[in-house]
């Protein structure tokens, strides 16, 4: 059997992959995420997943896993923020507000490939400035979809989750162990 791989330098993901237990390697994909704004969210966060297994170099008995995580909220989405003004930006935008978390997910062994996109509902409840304001303050949203950590303070913004939680925090474990079970059953 190859190796497993993670294409991700998330150590969210790196943690909840260390949930199965199973000896992984970390191997970062570099590619454009871009995302095409005129194509449905839901197929763009699943191709981008794709390119992402696709881009790391593996062996064929190799199996990788990539992950490719948005915020969709009023038909906009929200990736990673580049100022604070823009992570401020936001979360007035979900202040109040349901949206959706969008992780798509590849797993890839020799020529199969499985792509999908797991969905999670979320509410936040309505956020005062001053909340804000002090959330951005702590650098936490910067490298997070949305600008927020559902596992770190913004967990005191969620007040309702339909879905998988930690799907929210950037790899559906859930739906990950299906994927590994039907493409390396050797693993379980």
């Amino acid at each position: 059997m190859g190796k497993l791989i993670l294409a991700s330098q998330s150590p969210r993901r790196r943690e909840l992959l260390g949930l199965f237990r199973l000896p992984f390697e970390i191997r970062v994909a570099d590619i454009d995420e871009e995302m095409d704004p005129n194509l449905p969210p839901y197929d763009e966060v699943a191709r981008v997943s794709r390119e992402k297994a696709l881009a790391v170099p593996r062996d064929r008995d190799d199996i990788v896993i990539a992950a490719d995580t948005i915020v969709v909220c009023q038909g906009k989405v929200l990736g990673k923020p580049h100022t604070e003004q823009e992570a401020t930006e936001m979360l007035r935008l979900l202040s109040g507000r349901d949206h959706q978390v969008m992780t798509g997910m590849t797993v890839l062994r020799g020529t199969q490939e499985i792509s999908c996109t797991e969905v999670t509902d979320i509410h936040f409840r309505e956020l005062r400035e001053k909340e804000i304001s002090a959330y951005v303050a702590t650098g936490e949203p910067m490298d997070k979809a949305g600008a927020y950590g559902i596992q770190g303070g913004a967990a005191l913004f969620a007040e309702k989750m339909v879905g998988d939680y930690y799907n929210v925090m950037g790899l559906p474990v859930c739906k990950l162990h299906a994927l590994l079970t039907q493409l390396a059953p050797e693993l379980f």
